[in-house]
């Protein structure tokens, strides 16, 4: 039987190695790049999936550079940016009015800009601003796109030598990537995790950091593939917190959701613990409890290991619930609403 699939997105998805693989060349010919003694913190802006290249970046590169990297998200840019920023203004289409926004006002106190995009208005800016521009390619749907977007900064960081090692990282990633979709193009355990939560309300338990920008983004693949509510939380915050929701005294029916841990080989080892407790306070309540544990080796090839298995988690949950996991028409009539009133 033929999927309902009009945009392509099982293709897209299962193309993520190769994505990382020519994102590699995407910033080959950047120059006029600041010195590292210039750089004083890392900023990356970008919304939906174009800002998950700041997490990417944040929770890969961010424990092992000198300086500190800031994830933004909207519109008003922090204070301290300035002279001493290096930013990434990501945007695959190049229209996205909070990155234009927050790039612009980053130029104007002085930043180093360097704009990703595969065109749009932030291409426009970058080449009136005489900024670096990274072109991606044509993405149809910027969630499709990790790679694309996530890569180039890592190399970039590289290059002015605040992330040494960066290439060999990728190559990681990538013999990694190929290897989890042969497994995923076979049903494996994205078909496994997508039975077993299908009909709920999936909750995604990520561990540190890691865990963390993991679970963010199969949160918002359920809900643009699957067109579904889905949340996602980090422990060990959600051991101060969070865990109160699931007390008895709570009138909420508990078995409508499914929680679904993400775990990587870089957790604290006091989070085992913690995922141990929380899973014995919810497997008889919650209509069940997974776990999916990265593989790969380093933290690149972790983070995108479960990246595609959620990809691919989301891409089933839509086909089981008949749903054509492509057009996202809530998002295009947002956009047509806000260009009619501004």
């Amino acid at each position: 039987m033929a999927r309902l699939d009009s945009v392509g997105m099982w293709d897209l998805h299962a193309g993520l190695p190769e994505q990382v693989e020519h994102a590699t060349t995407l910033a080959a010919g950047i120059d006029e790049l600041p010195a590292h003694d210039e750089i004083e913190n890392v900023v990356v802006m970008g919304m939906g999936g174009s800002g998950i290249a700041g997490d990417l970046v944040r929770e890969v590169a961010g424990p092992f550079m000198p300086v500190p990297v800031v994830v933004h998200k909207g519109y008003a840019i922090p204070n301290f940016i300035g002279e001493g920023t290096l930013v990434f203004a990501v945007s695959c289409s190049g229209n996205t009015e909070e990155t234009i926004d927050a790039a612009t006002n980053a130029m104007l106190q002085g930043a180093h800009v360097v704009a990703l995009s595969s065109g749009g208005e932030l291409a426009e800016l970058a080449r009136g601003w005489s900024m670096p521009h990274i072109a991606l390619p044509p993405i149809p749907m910027p969630r499709a796109g990790i790679g694309a977007v996530g890569i180039p900064p890592l190399l970039v960081l590289e290059r002015v030598g605040l992330f040494p090692g960066a290439t060999s990282w990728i190559e990681a990633a990538v013999h990694q990537l190929k290897v989890r979709r042969d497994e995923l193009l076979e049903g494996g355990v994205a078909r496994t995790v997508a039975e077993a939560v299908a009909g709920t309300v999936p909750i995604f338990y990520g561990g540190g950091g890691l865990g963390a920008a993991a679970a963010y983004r199969w949160k918002c693949q359920v809900n643009e593939n699957v067109k579904a509510p889905a949340f996602a939380n980090v422990s060990p915050e959600l051991c101060h917190n969070e865990i109160c929701g699931w007390g008895a005294s709570a009138p909420v029916d508990r078995s409508i959701f499914s929680v679904v841990n993400l775990r990587t080989e870089f957790e604290h080892p006091q989070l085992a613990k913690r995922f141990a407790f929380v899973d014995d306070l919810l497997r008889s309540s919650v209509h069940g409890v997974h776990e999916v544990v990265a593989q790969g080796d380093g933290s690149l090839a972790q983070l995108l290991d479960l990246v595609l298995v959620g990809d691919f988690v989301s891409l089933h949950l839509a086909e089981l619930a008949g749903v054509d996991p492509g057009p996202i028409e809530v998002l295009d009539r947002l956009k047509e609403e806000l260009a009619q009133s501004s």
